[in-house]
């Protein structure tokens, strides 16, 4: 009997590296994943070290590759998708990093952002790229690294560095060293790629003083990024797809349609709205962004990003100690009937749209003597359900009012949670069978450029419907809980001292 065929996906998220082996019609074959340290040098500053990430993304590879193969599986190619913006540059003689990767959580360069922002750079940047003048995106920590790292601009002078998103550290370390490439979709997260162009702009490497030799080559998200090294893996496997993972859980989400909808919950929240064939441009700080690019054509997306979601959970595990695990957090949030009034701002890193702030900070409000761990860990999850609508408010006042919102990530599958977040909206919220969408959508991607599938119709058949949650919250306490959000968020924002 002929062996089933599978595609490895690897995702490479913000706390942790996983490998999922996917067969053709979507179902997981087998998964392993291992968490790696968050590196906090200052305040608003975030590193991964970059060989952590790659023992990590190492490491779960192979045993996705062991455990496939255990069930009779043949592995014909390998999906990546990867956190987004978080910069690496590397030497591109021993390929070892030249400091750590700055994440894309990272504020250390909110002051250059504000500086270039004076000098009217904003406009430019906004108009060629869909994006905002943010630290959120890669150029600023690009030209950071040059500059506080000894001899770097002399040394990416002589083209002797190279500079990539996780996706391109991984591919040039999986081949070897032999391929330099990135996919559209990540390219278009750095602040140097032109939206509708999908190429690297002259003029936003001279504003951020990023030379243009430590760029990788642009491909779209479904083609040939070059073979795996047999020392790497043992044996030769083509990368077929590639996306960051916002744009790869919009792919697994079967978001092909203008108007479709997903929020993922992870470590941060991102909304991903597909606008067909035209970048739509926000007038409420949303991001114009690509969707995905396959077979040369461009699809286009408004994106909304939260900082903090899940990593609000992880905060009341590490930082606080009042939780476990983070399942704890659904019966703890069921136990009491609300917050006691209690509303907390996940500003750990600053606020994402639509607020755009680098220099706000997290906040607790309505704490009593009566505040215990499950007040704490529901305003925890509140507050990200909050966080979701402000990016649909932001999203109506640009004229686009989604009917329906399908989520995945870890915290889709918290039934409270997602119950909550139909109630806070005011619209269905779907779950989809497979939550781990992000990987789906990276093997979708390869499978495609295999030829596995068809078309991206192919692709959408595979989506199957877990459960629906509908809105059940009467009006006057949506309106009674958005204005102490409003409120806290107000506060949140005041600067002292």
């Amino acid at each position: 009997m002929p062996q089933t065929r599978a595609i490895i996906a690897i995702d490479q998220g913000t706390t942790s590296s996983r490998a999922i082996a996917f067969r053709t019609d979507g179902s997981i074959a087998a998964v392993a994943q291992r968490e790696f340290r968050q590196i906090y040098p200052a305040s608003g500053w975030v590193e991964h070290d970059p060989e952590e990430i790659w023992s990590a993304t190492l490491e779960v590879t192979r045993e996705a590759i062991d455990g496939a193969e255990a069930a009779g599986l043949a592995i014909i190619a390998i999906g990546i998708t990867n956190q987004r913006e978080t910069t690496i540059v590397w030497d591109r003689r021993t390929g070892k990093a030249i400091h750590n990767a700055i994440v894309w959580q990272d504020r250390r360069t909110a002051g250059v952002c504000a500086r270039l922002r004076d000098e009217g750079v904003e406009d430019l940047v906004t108009e060629r790229t869909g994006l905002l003048l943010d630290p959120y995106f890669s150029a600023t920590k690009i030209a950071w690294i040059l500059d506080h790292v000894d001899g770097a601009r002399d040394r990416a002078a002589r083209g002797d560095l190279a500079f990539g998103t996780v996706d391109s550290f991984l591919i040039w370390r999986l081949t070897g060293g032999r391929v330099h490439v990135t996919d559209a979709t990540n390219a278009a997260r750095t602040n140097l790629c032109g939206l509708t162009t999908s190429a690297w702009d002259d003029r936003l490497l001279e504003v951020f003083g990023v030379p243009g030799s430590l760029l990788p080559e642009i491909r779209d998200c479904a083609a040939d990024f070059g073979e795996t090294d047999t020392a790497v893996l043992g044996r030769r496997l083509p990368v077929l797809g590639v996306a960051g993972d916002q744009q790869a859980a919009a792919v697994g989400q079967a978001c092909f349609r203008p108007g479709d909808i997903k929020s993922t919950y992870g470590t941060g929240c991102f909304v991903i709205l597909n606008t067909g064939d035209t970048p739509v441009r926000s007038s409420n700080r949303l991001l114009s962004t690509l969707c995905y690019r396959i077979a040369g054509h461009s699809t286009y997306a408004l994106e909304g990003a939260i900082f903090v979601s899940g990593a609000v959970v992880q905060w009341l595990r590490d930082g606080l100690g009042i939780i476990g695990s983070a399942s704890e957090t659904e019966a703890l949030a069921r136990s009491v009937g609300d917050t006691g009034g209690v509303f907390l701002v996940p500003a750990f890193t600053g606020l994402g749209a639509p607020y755009w702030d680098a220099e706000a900070r997290g906040a607790m409000f309505g704490l009593t003597r009566d505040t215990g761990r499950a007040h704490l860990a529901r305003a925890a999850l509140e507050s990200v359900a909050y966080q979701t609508r402000d990016l649909f408010r932001a999203m109506a006042e640009d004229g686009v009012k989604p009917g329906t919102l399908r989520v995945d990530g870890g915290m889709s599958a918290n039934d409270w949670l997602m119950q909550f977040l139909a109630d806070i909206l005011g619209i269905p919220v779907e779950r989809p069978t497979v939550t781990e969408t992000t990987a789906l959508g990276a093997a979708a991607l390869a499978a495609l450029q295999a030829g596995l599938y068809g078309s991206l119709e192919d692709v959408a058949a595979s989506w199957v419907l877990d459960r629906r949650f509908e809105p059940d919250m009467a009006p006057a306490t949506r309106r009674h809980l958005l204005s102490g959000w409003d409120e806290a968020i107000t506060r949140t924002r005041i600067r002292i001292g």
